[in-house]
């Protein structure tokens, strides 16, 4: 029997059961909870990389803090990417790791804790929640830092709404040395978009969430995780 519990960014599972440790001073035993990696973070340690991103197979979606850059994946190659995107700012840094999944879609949630200079709620287009305190994709703009979510131009928070599904896995990486893209030359640190149409991000839009701020959580609190 497993149990999830959270040690930083990672998933682990908490073994039923204990392990029995024996102290050489006093023979004593006593028991200690035995910790044990998931399937999801075993899948992410030991999928191949994906050509031209940080992240393993594992992902359907790959997002790189550094490079602020975003890849949609599927069957161990990207489909849609790389798009531009923002990340959170100082302080209200994008959570990174290796088996974030996609709990919720909301295709036209608002959020309340930042509001519009007129009260009103702050709309958050093509959500895409992925890890707890309202951590999602969604529409914004590339340009301008989050409270924490990570903004795409609208047509690439529409791509993304689209194709990721309740249960997909989402790996965040800072920074990672990209896989090398057999389609590009190197050099190109492995940047290049090996998609049909990819890259379609709308890097010049305007900030359409109405976030005067530039950031966000939103008020969903992993209710329903």
């Amino acid at each position: 029997m497993f149990r999830e519990r959270r040690v930083g960014s990672r998933r682990v599972a908490l073994v039923a059961g204990a392990v029995l440790v024996l102290t050489g001073a006093t023979g004593a035993f006593f028991a200690v909870p035995a910790l044990a990696i998931t399937p999801a973070q075993q899948a992410a340690n030991t999928s191949p990389k994906v050509a031209g991103t940080p992240c393993t197979s594992a992902a359907a979606a790959c997002v790189d803090v550094r490079k602020k850059q975003a890849w949609l994946i599927k069957g161990g190659k990207v489909v849609r990417g790389p798009v531009a995107i923002a990340t959170g700012g100082k302080g209200e840094d994008t959570p990174t790791g290796d088996v974030f999944r996609v709990y919720r879609k909301d295709k036209n949630h608002t959020s309340s804790e930042f509001p519009l200079k007129n009260g009103q709620p702050a709309p958050m287009p093509d959500s895409v929640f992925f890890e707890d305190g309202g951590i999602a994709f969604h529409s914004g703009a590339p340009s301008r830092a989050s409270a924490g979510c990570v903004h795409l131009g609208p047509a690439d928070a529409l791509a993304f709404f689209n194709f990721l599904q309740i249960g997909d896995h989402v790996q965040v990486k800072d920074g990672p040395v990209a896989a090398p893209d057999p389609t590009v030359s190197t050099g190109n640190n492995g940047t290049g978009n090996n998609s049909d149409d990819n890259n379609s991000s709308d890097n010049n839009s305007d900030d359409n969430s109405g976030h005067d701020d530039g950031g966000h959580h939103s008020d969903h609190n992993d209710d329903d995780d």
